[in-house]
């Protein structure tokens, strides 16, 4: 395909000083004196352009995404749609309250789902994203030991954990204390009593774990902490594998931070963007972020009095239009949110038991919303993960999470969701199994793969490392 400079005629442009007659009122270092170098073409060729270039992309309308720990699901169309409507794109965040009824409306009412769906006490909206999120849950669980004249100085992570939560809690100023997982994956309870003394502020844990299981001893382990006077943290990434059946307060955590796009279905990808609201329990509520949504029988309002507050985490409020998303998302599934979980832990334990003969299954348990394959296999014929993932490309999949979590040797992550059909599963079942039995008879059709993208093979390394952002003229 070539590039749009290579399409256009003319790749000169124009120089601001062919345009104005008299410049004068700018400072001459401002002026171009060349011509730009943008290529010249009317507006059916851009648009065929970039028609074209995004038929080359992957997304999820075109394939299947068994992304592990991302949840790509699918969004609803019709919650596009809701996004987009003139009151909520054209509301400007700096309205007075009056002004945004319908907005605050909608955010308060979104806080009170959540709050009901995750068991806790108070919500805020306004984290950025699931890391942002973690970051908030840390500073609030910070300033309550600050507040109660207890300066605690560790958090417990299990080393299955994601990358980002030792990162949220050491930009709180957290040492790091690892916990290990014992021989079924989950957190190892006699190692963690070990390491619990009075300077633990928290643990933090994801349940299920990165390895899709539940953690059978989360009962215990939060006894463990209470007693000691820390805090538990949530890590909701893996929520869609629990909702409706239990929550966060059941398993006695204090704080939890929720990834809409990993549960309700909001767009993703690109860097965002996402939002990770964050619910604590009812003695952390004065630490959320200011403002958060009230509403006092008569009108709703931004509550910036809170006695303990973090302070603001963004500007504005938050995402709004993927918070719209979500409530939507919400109000459509309704009670049957549970159908959602059910139908994503069938189909990830379906996958597991179709490909645990075909690829190792380091622990061979019943799985939540995902589970983790090893291509230790395969490797034993010189062909890596990194090399089945790239050859499922060829089959019209996107390639799931690889090499995470890090406790798995050569890691393959799988996670279905809820959106795909039992033939769509099938057909991606077929696919490894088909590489399976080629790593063993022809490795080179997979160490050489893929075959059938627009781009062949590339080196991630030097391409995020040296990338090249500028066609040369």
């Amino acid at each position: 395909m070539k590039t749009i400079f290579e399409k256009s005629n003319d790749v000169e442009g124009i120089c601001l000083t062919d345009e104005l007659e008299d410049v004068s009122f700018l400072r001459s270092s401002l002026l171009r004196k060349e011509k730009c170098g943008l290529p010249q073409m009317g507006e059916l060729e851009v648009l065929r352009h970039y028609k074209e270039l995004s038929d080359r992309n992957f997304c999820i309308e075109k394939g299947f995404y068994p992304l592990g720990s991302c949840t790509m699901k699918y969004n609803p169309k019709v919650n596009e749609f809701l996004a987009s409507l003139e009151g909520h794109t054209n509301l400007h965040p700096l309205l007075d309250d009056e002004y945004a009824q319908g907005a605050l409306e909608l955010m308060y009412n979104l806080q009170e789902a959540l709050k009901k769906i995750t068991g806790m006490d108070a919500v805020t909206l306004q984290p950025a994203a699931g890391a942002h999120g973690e970051l908030t849950g840390m500073m609030i669980i910070k300033k309550y030991f600050e507040s109660i004249g207890d300066n605690r100085k560790k958090v417990i992570i299990p080393d299955s954990a994601h990358g980002t939560n030792p990162a949220s809690a050491h930009m709180c100023g957290f040492d790091i204390v690892p916990v290990k997982s014992d021989s079924r994956g989950q957190v190892d309870v006699e190692d963690l009593k070990r390491l619990i003394d009075k300077d633990v502020a928290a643990i933090m844990m994801t349940n299920p774990n990165t390895l899709g299981l539940f953690e059978e001893n989360v009962l215990e382990i939060s006894k463990l902490m209470h007693d000691n006077g820390s805090l538990l943290y949530y890590d909701g990434a893996n929520f869609n594998a629990i909702m409706g059946y239990t929550n966060p307060k059941l398993m006695g955590f204090d704080v939890v931070h929720l990834n809409l796009h990993k549960t309700f279905a909001t767009p993703h990808g690109g860097g965002g963007p996402g939002a990770g609201p964050v619910g604590v329990v009812e003695r952390l509520k004065e630490y959320l972020p200011t403002p958060v949504i009230a509403y006092d029988g008569e009108k709703y309002y931004r509550n910036y009095n809170l006695k303990h507050t973090i302070g603001a985490v963004k500007s504005f409020y938050g995402n709004f239009g993927v918070l719209v998303r979500a409530y939507a998302y919400i109000l459509m599934m309704g009670n049957n949110l549970k159908e959602a979980t059910e139908n994503a832990v069938l189909n990830a334990n379906y996958l597991k038991e179709k490909l645990k003969k075909y690829y190792e299954l380091p622990f061979d348990e019943p799985c939540m919303h995902e589970f983790v394959l090893s291509g230790d296999r395969q490797k034993q014929y010189g062909v890596s993960t990194l090399n089945i993932a790239k050859r499922l490309m060829d089959g019209n999949t996107h390639p799931p999470t690889v090499y995470f979590p890090l406790i798995v040797h050569e890691a393959i992550m799988i996670e279905p969701t809820e959106s795909e059909t039992k033939q769509k599963l099938d057909e991606f079942v077929d696919t490894m199994i088909k590489i399976a039995k080629e790593v063993e008879t022809d490795p080179d059709v997979v160490l050489s793969a893929p075959h059938t993208t627009p781009v062949k093979r590339v080196d991630e390394t030097l391409a995020a490392r040296h990338p090249d952002l500028k066609f040369p003229i």
